[in-house]
């Protein structure tokens, strides 16, 4: 193993016009040693052939469902001193691999990455929206996205999977990525780096440009993670957070508020009547009305300043209007991943397995 070596590690499957933007932009690094770029994905995909025409190595991932499993079969099947991690719906700097691989020179470096924002010119509205949304402080319950370092080097707990390099030595110490893990194989293996005794930590100005996806598939990624979250937690009880659990009674206590709300309305006369009546006694059916609206309103507010004080380069007065539509949106999918996975350690079966190979 070459002293210095690095190794760029891509997961990757049906992506293959973006991947090839990711290989355009690590040609491009102004790092002065050479960088191995090895993409891993479905030996059929057409990232195969875009990675051999863009100066990459392709290793088939032998049929492995998880990213997890993929990114492990690369650092088996690769040699070198630090490995990178990104994924194939990024914009890469050309100081990238520059940034974080001089802080290795300190030996109490274990891991080092940077924020991910979404690109402004190459987002649609709602991508942008939802990267604000994502950056929002306060209501992304202690998520990664969007956290960056105030200061040159900062310790962190978690490293974001599409921005983080590490030692070797120390991916091979904890074993790799959890086996089958989805959604929260970075957490998990962070996780377990920590218990090492080894520090993880952010550099604040290495920004790597990550795409979101639209509100429909990102429904969807969102729950998967509230989901995988509380299955590696199960595995990891380290990992428990009271954020999680306010999270995952999120959709209930959003029912309870809307039927709080029609209750109010139905039994004690016209909306309109219940609104601008201040004075009287205050019933039950007042109490659920303007209890619920008023619960409402400060989640809307909180949503706002959220955004407006969040770090997402996206904000502007649309974007920041329209976050708290995605806030709940989010709030709610993220929710229903939790309650499913207190549902199935409940009922025996928790594993981690979630195919997510289905870019749909």
């Amino acid at each position: 193993m070459e002293k210095g070596s690095v190794c760029v590690l891509i997961p990757s499957v049906g992506n293959a016009n973006e991947l090839k933007v990711v290989l355009e932009g690590l040609k491009k690094q102004d790092h002065e040693g050479a960088i191995e770029v090895v993409v891993v994905g479905p030996g059929n995909d057409p990232g195969r052939e875009v990675a051999e025409q863009n100066g990459a190595r392709f290793i088939d991932d032998e049929g492995v469902r998880t990213r997890a499993d993929a990114c492990n079969i690369g650092i088996k099947q690769t040699e070198s001193e630090f490995v990178f991690f990104t994924d194939d719906d990024v914009i890469v700097p050309s100081n990238w691999v520059s940034s974080l691989i001089r802080w290795f020179d300190r030996s109490d470096v274990a891991g080092v990455g940077g924020p991910n924002f979404a690109p402004l010119k190459e987002s649609t509205f709602w991508q942008r929206v939802i990267d604000v949304t994502f950056c929002s402080r306060w209501v992304t319950a202690g998520t990664n996205y969007g956290n960056q370092a105030k200061d040159d080097l900062e310790e962190v707990e978690q490293l974001p999977g599409v921005n983080a390099a590490y030692r070797r030595s120390v991916l091979e110490e904890v074993g790799g990525f959890d086996k089958g893990a989805i959604g929260c194989e970075d957490a998990m293996l962070d996780h377990r780096i920590r218990s090492a005794g080894h520090r993880l930590w952010q550099d604040g100005t290495a920004i790597m440009w990550h795409r979101r996806r639209g509100p429909g598939r990102v429904r969807k990624q969102i729950g998967n993670y509230g989901l995988v979250r509380i299955l590696a937690s199960h595995i990891h009880p380290e990992m428990r957070a009271w954020s999680h659990f306010l999270v995952g009674i999120f959709p209930i206590l959003s029912l309870l508020g809307i039927l709080g709300l029609c209750y109010g309305a139905a039994m004690g006369g016209a909306a309109w009547e219940l609104w601008l009546r201040i004075d009287g006694p205050w019933s039950i059916e007042r109490v659920a009305f303007h209890g619920s609206l008023g619960l409402m309103g400060l989640y809307v507010a909180i949503c706002w300043a959220g955004a407006l004080f969040g770090n997402s380069p996206s904000r502007s007065v649309l974007t920041v209007a329209a976050a708290p539509l995605m806030t709940f949106l989010m709030h709610w999918s993220y929710g229903r991943g939790v309650l499913q996975g207190w549902i199935r350690i409940r009922s025996g079966r928790p594993g981690l397995q979630i195919d997510d190979r289905i870019r749909s």
